[in-house]
């Protein structure tokens, strides 16, 4: 039985969990368990020097995701307190768009990216998929053997969102390298949001001067209104947020898959849908591990702990998935069947409709036309990228029988 701290337990004496050690990268659940066993509230470092709190109780989560009055999104008055190098910054730095923003300006913000996505019809967001698997599988597909997150995974999402936003698929390969580093948050973590922002810059720039039938385009145009700089941070945010989260779900989908032969065979022989394979990912295994980051406006008791003001209070998503996933190895069902990866309340991820396609799609087509992938090692040897935000594979090496671009019996 977990034994949780006294009431208005004041962790900031306390030596935190630092999820920022390549340790965390190798068995985040070990640290999870160190998390948990402070309370639904535990206390961590984001970096070196950076704490924070961490929410790893699914009611206590709720709670904050929908409670707009005592915390806010607004992270400026943290800012003032961390140094101008901290490797977290690029991931949690206020930006004029919808996931920093309360309120009215949230509102207006959010309403511009439900509009502008919404026209992107499903029919035509699963040939742009297509069209990417197809080129990848091209690469790839004469090897017999690949890295389905460096060849796959990353590379699809850089094609499928350059082609909504407008860019050439020529520049694909720069904006995997300025996000991979971005959300790392190590050493390189300032150099990638500088390349990542400086491609949105070009982006937006080009996109004022010259419409075209994208996302950028549609966002100039809202009737909302926004400025060309709100346009560009509103890019920065949809563009990062689709890009390296979907691709984590892809890859971490594609490696449990492949771990489990005989759900492998059950997917490609059309005996179970693929999305399921996805839906489980987001259960247990999400990609964006740790993220919700809210403030509380004023310093505030929060389920037993003292919470201080400016200091983050961030939703452990991969916390909460280990717990389910653990109630399902012991038999037991989980309290609730539904799972908190698009996040809850005002917040809650707007797009999921558009990234389970995407998901879905990509593995669908890949295992359609290399039906007998196979894994090159057991899941357990695995490497994981590091960085206390996500849960994102550094490699997933496969082989296959060999195929030719121009095979007959492509999918059609």
């Amino acid at each position: 039985m977990t034994t949780y701290p006294p009431a208005r337990q004041d962790f900031t004496r306390a030596a935190p969990v630092r999820l920022w050690e390549d340790g965390f990268a190798l068995d985040p659940y070990r640290y999870y368990d160190d998390l948990r066993a402070q309370g639904p509230v535990g206390w961590a470092e984001l970096a070196p020097g950076v704490p924070a709190y961490v929410v790893t109780d699914r009611r206590a989560a709720l709670e904050l995701l929908h409670d707009t009055e005592t915390f806010s999104h607004d992270p400026r008055p943290w800012e003032s307190t961390v140094a101008d190098d901290s490797p977290v910054l690029g991931m949690m730095r206020w930006r004029p768009n919808s996931l920093f923003a309360d309120g009215a300006a949230h509102a207006r913000y959010r309403t511009t990216l439900i509009d502008t996505f919404d026209l992107v019809e499903p029919h035509d967001l699963r040939a742009r998929v297509h069209r990417a698997v197809h080129l990848l599988v091209s690469r790839i597909g004469p090897k017999g053997e690949a890295d389905l997150v460096g060849e796959f995974a990353r590379p699809l999402m850089a094609l499928v969102f350059n082609s909504l936003f407008g860019l050439p698929d020529s520049q694909s390969e720069r904006l995997n390298q300025a996000l991979g580093k971005m959300m790392e948050g190590g050493a390189q973590a300032a150099a990638g949001e500088a390349e990542f922002g400086g491609y949105v810059l070009e982006l937006i720039a080009a996109k004022a001067e010259r419409r075209g039938d994208d996302l950028p385009s549609r966002l100039l145009d809202h009737p909302a209104g926004l400025t060309p700089e709100e346009v560009t941070w509103q890019v920065f945010l949809t563009l990062g947020a689709g890009h390296e989260p979907t691709a984590n779900l892809v890859s971490n989908a594609l490696s449990r898959i492949l771990g489990n032969p005989v759900y492998y065979s059950t997917l490609t022989s059309g005996a179970r849908p693929v999305m399921d394979a996805v839906v489980e990912v987001l259960h247990h295994e999400t990609p964006l591990a740790n993220y919700g980051v809210h403030y509380a406006r004023r310093p505030t008791t929060f389920h037993g702990t003292w919470i201080r003001a400016v200091v983050p209070v961030v939703v452990s998503y991969g916390a909460l998935a280990y717990v389910a996933e653990q109630e399902v190895v012991e038999g037991r069902h989980p309290k609730d069947a539904s799972h908190l990866s698009w996040s809850a309340g005002p917040h809650a991820c707007p797009v999921k409709q558009h990234t389970l396609l995407i998901a879905t799609e990509a593995i669908e087509r890949l295992t359609q036309w290399l039906p007998d992938l196979a894994p090159v090692l057991p899941r357990e040897r695995l490497a994981w990228r590091p960085g206390p935000f996500h849960r994102s594979l550094t490699a997933l090496p496969v082989r296959f029988s060999l195929r030719s671009p121009d095979q007959p019996g492509d999918p059609s």
